[in-house]
């Protein structure tokens, strides 16, 4: 509406498709406004009025820059401890992830996806969480967060981590090959993981994480309706830089085709041209 502003007016969602990724993204950004505008008093705020930042589906916490837990809306036990080094089921250290992600250009706000317990709950589930970083009044850094849980795959979860593999690669060459493989990294979650592969095919990153991939023929690889995605892929990249390609497989868990995406970049390794990648399902928004 004229002369009307909206508080996300600076805020970027266009790259979601997810109504409930949308919505984190704004629900974190908001509290991360609070903390902004009252300072740390703004800490007594958000536990005085605690049922408002959780819902069934993701809460609020806040850390400062040492790993301790300032706030938490799910877990109220956990304030005031030092989470720095917890780790997830699978070795992952959700805390150093979020501050890595903070740092990276290519991951605007700061996802993260691994495992977590929900309140009440007795088994871990997938979570992706965004982050912000906050500055208050008094010069104190501090992040806010909040986590999806059982998270809808976007597309830009897998762009964040495959520009990020790009760039890694064509700074730290051959060295950041072993960086990128390692399952415990953020260049791997659920059932996604970063693969690269040179113009002839040979793998470079397999995509297969803990198998042999003697006698793929990558480019030759075809998905349940006769389609190369790899293929059809790099002939798109002889134009650009990046490529989307979609294509068929059998669901895990129905007896149906679903679709995934792939998503393909250019990176050049110790002088060489390779491709660099990762597939998720494709968004199917409501």
């Amino acid at each position: 509406m004229t002369g009307c502003q909206s508080r996300y007016e600076n805020l970027d969602l266009s790259m979601y498709q997810y109504r409930d990724t949308k919505n984190l993204v704004k629900f974190v950004y908001d509290a991360a406004s609070i903390l902004e505008k009252e300072g740390m008093k703004g800490l007594d705020y958000f536990r005085h009025n605690r049922t408002m930042f959780i819902t069934e589906d993701y809460y609020l916490y806040i850390y400062d820059t040492d790993g301790i837990n300032m706030f938490h809306a799910g877990m109220e036990h956990l304030e005031g401890k030092n989470l720095a080094d917890i780790t997830d089921k699978d070795g992952k250290k959700p805390y150093q992830m979020a501050l890595r992600a903070l740092e990276d250009p290519h991951n605007p706000h700061a996802w993260v996806h691994y495992s977590w317990w929900e309140p009440g709950k007795f088994f871990p589930v997938p979570k992706s969480s965004c982050h912000f970083k906050v500055t208050t009044p008094e010069g104190t850094q501090l992040f806010v967060g909040g986590g999806l849980n059982y998270p809808f795959e976007e597309k830009e979860f897998i762009r964040i981590i495959v520009d990020g593999a790009v760039d890694l690669i064509e700074k730290k060459g051959k060295s950041a090959l072993s960086e990128i493989s390692d399952p415990l990294s953020h260049y791997h979650y659920r059932d996604v993981c970063v693969f690269a592969f040179r113009p002839n095919g040979d793998i470079v990153i397999s995509p297969i994480m803990g198998s042999s991939i003697y006698g793929i023929q990558l480019l030759e690889c075809r998905d349940q309706v006769g389609h190369k995605p790899f293929m059809s892929a790099l002939k798109k990249l002889k134009s650009k830089n990046e490529a989307w390609e979609i294509f068929m497989v059998k669901s895990r868990y129905q007896r149906q085709l679903v679709k995934k995406c792939l998503y393909l970049r250019k990176a050049v390794l110790s002088g060489e041209e390779i491709f660099v990648g990762a597939i998720t399902n494709l968004p199917m928004p409501v």
